[in-house]
């Protein structure tokens, strides 16, 4: 049994790390399809990339040609495993696509050992599978040519707003409330990005800033709400006259039991944009519990939203997070119509890719551990399934334990993703826990892993 990094498993087993398999990353400023596939259709830029690179690399290659790549929020992110394979989410895809859907051609280490170039022309159920089926299943992907987009100037707002007052926890969730509703349309005038929310969290959230005789005072806030979106090829102006209609319904609360705060800013390139308010490499090593929702218009603008986000978030001692993904619509949408995209089909649906994590105190016993692990499950997962009974959830930010995650994560693609794995990898070499084919294995009290009765 051989697993790859992305959520592995398995006592015994053997990973593979492609860090260190790096052969170069090469620009072509027209996609050359090998074996002049006819039915490779894009005739813009492309990136080879060979091997192990992460995001951060590939970036600043393409910021020096003044072009565009889909890659992940954070820069250290790698370019071929799961987050590509499982769909790829970043601060562009809104207007360019998901990163499996960026994928032009990869070359692939079947589990015989063999390597093969898989695109629409050749091994194309395989070039499906890896464009959003789940990573450590099908192959081992060592190689990849992505599309390169033009660059375009970008208009940023950023959100942030707190309760003033304990008292004011009410007013505060109906804001939280009607920028959730508004994202749709704000989606399809050009509008995406990401954001958090939290009812208590243990480092500030929302910052005022004040400046009084050239003096700079700093209050902070725990419980708050903000988000930083951009749209592509607009002004300054142009944003805030789009967000006008929200501005206007938030302002009955600035001032009166909000502390609210919004600025505009506009930057020449993707590249400027991404490197000033995107582009964080996040703080690693932390012990939590996480699941997921997308969610389409429908859930959205529910009026049974708001007590769905309270669900979520739970009482202010649970410390709660919630982390809004509002990269859908768009080109995510348009690029359902590729026949070769394995991506989960509520992508395509959806507007908001919701996360919420809880986590426990260091050296918290596993009782506490798994009632945390039931909560993200049981109720706050859940309340969002029953919000959006018809999407699914992002595979590489869900919940593992979700007794549904075939539908969850892969939805109808499901048998055909199987099938596909049966083809490729008959004998069940790649494994993970929530990948296609997992089904047909279970863990025993040792962690070793024995077939499914």
């Amino acid at each position: 049994m051989l697993t790859a990094p992305c959520r592995s498993t398995g006592y015994g087993s053997l990973q593979i790390w492609i860090k260190y398999l790096r052969t170069g990353i090469a620009f072509q400023e027209t996609f050359a399809p090998s074996f002049s596939c006819s039915k490779s259709t894009w005739n813009g830029s492309a990136f080879e990339i060979g091997g192990g690179y992460a995001w951060s690399d590939v970036l600043g290659e393409a910021a020096n040609r003044d072009v565009v790549v889909v890659g992940g929020g954070t820069p250290s992110v790698g370019c071929l495993g799961g987050w590509m394979q499982g769909g790829g989410h970043g601060p562009a895809v809104h207007d360019f696509g998901l990163g499996a859907d960026q994928v032009l051609e990869a070359q692939v280490v079947l589990a015989n050992g063999q390597v093969v170039t898989a695109n629409p022309c050749r091994y194309p159920r395989l070039f499906f599978a890896i464009r959003g089926g789940g990573g450590s299943t099908y192959g081992v992907v060592i190689s990849t040519t992505v599309k390169a987009h033009p660059t375009n100037a970008v208009a940023a707002q950023q959100l942030s707003f707190a309760p003033l007052n304990s008292s004011d926890m009410s007013d505060f969730m109906k804001a939280v409330e009607l920028v959730h509703n508004a994202y749709p349309d704000l989606s399809d005038q050009g509008f995406s990005g990401y954001g958090s929310w939290a009812l208590r969290s243990p480092t500030p959230l929302v910052y005022n800033y004040n400046y009084t005789l050239g003096e700079e005072v700093q209050s902070t806030f725990t419980t708050g709400f903000t988000h930083t979106i951009a749209a592509f090829g607009k002004t300054s102006e142009e944003a805030e006259s789009i967000f006008g209609p929200v501005a206007d319904e938030l302002a009955s609360f600035s001032g009166r039991t909000l502390f609210v705060n919004t600025t505009y800013s506009s930057f020449p390139t993707y590249a400027s944009y991404y490197s000033a308010l995107s582009g964080i490499a996040s703080p690693i090593g932390s012990s939590a519990a996480l699941g997921s929702r997308l969610l389409d218009r429908k859930a959205l603008t529910s009026p049974q939203l708001g007590k769905t986000l309270q669900t979520v978030v739970g009482p202010p001692e649970e410390f709660t997070s919630v982390n809004i993904v509002f990269v859908g619509g768009g080109e995510v949408a348009r690029d359902g119509a590729d026949p070769y995209s394995g991506v989960n089909p509520a992508w395509r649906t959806s507007y908001v890719h919701n996360i919420v994590a809880r986590g426990w105190a260091p050296g918290a016993d596993e009782a506490t551990r798994n009632a945390v692990y039931s909560d993200i499950t049981n109720v706050k997962v859940q309340a969002m399934k029953d919000l959006a009974p018809d999407t699914g959830a992002y595979m590489n930010e869900g919940d593992r334990f979700d007794p549904d995650y075939l539908q969850s994560f892969y939805g109808q693609h499901t048998p055909i993703l199987s099938s596909i794995k049966r083809k490729y990898d008959p004998s069940e070499l790649f494994y993970c826990p929530t990948c296609i084919g997992s089904e047909r294995w279970q863990s025993d009290s040792a962690g070793r892993l024995c077939r499914a009765e």
